[in-house]
């Protein structure tokens, strides 16, 4: 279940927790097995290790989470461009495993003993998760605070300016009365980011100057509409360690290809010109500001390898 944005909610009856900046996943344990399972139904179990503790907190039990995987920065801040490291790698080394540990951020239980809790409130599944326990170094259940009726003080402004405070990328809030709706985005869930972000195709890439000369200065951007038409959307030149450059260099030249796989006339003439293209293939995300017909003051948060090209969808208008 995939949150949506909208208006923040002022009365009782919801939840308010932070939002996550990593990978949503879902873990079930049963027995003495662990499984994780990306967004798009990969087992990318052999790369969280860290998990494997799952079957020992329940003791035996059968479980199935839904959460973030995040890597935490020296301030204990979560950053997507950190898990950027561990995302692509099957089995991390132990020298990566301890650069760059990884935890588990639960917010939702959706199975337990082989019964499904979907159909149950969210104030029912998040109270049998919070006495499921499952808390461990790196495994953490992520904090809820919830609006009751008759609280002269609402926790909604404290916890959008707690989160504000310590840059966290936003917040989300969910009724309590709500149902599990998989495969769905759910007005129920409302997420309030403080930057707005997106995913985006890359299909193609322009040099940069100086220092960059030779190497990516921007890359182009699209997203599919609602006949299914690959649009442009723009183009990014920041947000990008150098060793981002570096791979995505290698990346972008074995898919380069010589003709743009926009339709004529929709790349303005200054960027087709030095343009070199690429074939469609790759995800990734991008915040930005606002989008009309352009994405506005975008920045580069790193590559999605689990999300197919075809579900990247043109972003709402601003």
């Amino acid at each position: 279940m995939l949150a949506a944005p909208g208006p923040l909610p002022d009365g009782p009856g919801f939840s308010w927790e932070m939002k996550w900046d990593g990978a949503r996943a879902l873990v079930g344990a049963a027995g003495e097995r662990v499984r994780v399972t990306s967004r798009t139904g990969r087992d990318v179990t052999r790369s969280y290790p860290e998990l494997a503790a799952l079957p020992g907190l329940v003791r035996g039990r059968q479980v199935l989470l839904d959460g973030e995987l995040v890597a935490l920065d020296s301030d204990g801040r979560p950053r997507f461009g950190l898990l950027q490291e561990r995302l692509h790698v099957q089995t991390p080394t132990a020298a990566l495993l301890a650069r760059v540990p990884v935890y588990y951020y639960v917010f939702d239980l959706l199975y337990l003993d082989a019964v499904s809790l979907m159909d149950r409130t969210f104030q029912d599944r998040r109270g049998q998760l919070d006495e499921l326990d499952v808390r461990h170094e790196r495994i953490r259940i992520s904090p809820v605070w919830r609006s009751d009726p008759g609280n002269p003080d609402p926790v909604g402004p404290r916890v959008l300016e707690a989160a504000r405070q310590h840059r966290l990328e936003g917040v989300v809030v969910k009724r309590l009365d709500s149902r599990y709706r998989p495969g769905r985005r759910d007005p129920a869930w409302i997420k309030h980011p403080f930057r707005q972000a997106t995913e985006v195709v890359v299909c193609g890439w322009t040099p940069g100057e100086g220092r960059r000369r030779d190497r990516i200065g921007s890359l182009l951007l699209g997203a599919h509409d609602e006949h299914d038409q690959l649009v442009y959307l723009g183009h990014v030149g920041t947000g990008f360690s150098d060793a981002e450059l570096a791979r995505m260099q290698r990346l972008l030249e074995e898919l380069e290809q010589p003709d743009s796989p926009f339709p004529a006339g929709q790349v303005p003439r200054d960027r087709a010109r030095h343009a070199h293209w690429v074939a469609p293939m790759l995800v990734g995300e991008v915040e930005y500001r606002e989008f009309v017909t352009r994405l506005r003051h975008p920045s580069w948060r790193g590559l999605h390898s689990d999300v197919p090209t075809e579900l990247v969808r043109v972003p709402p208008q601003s």
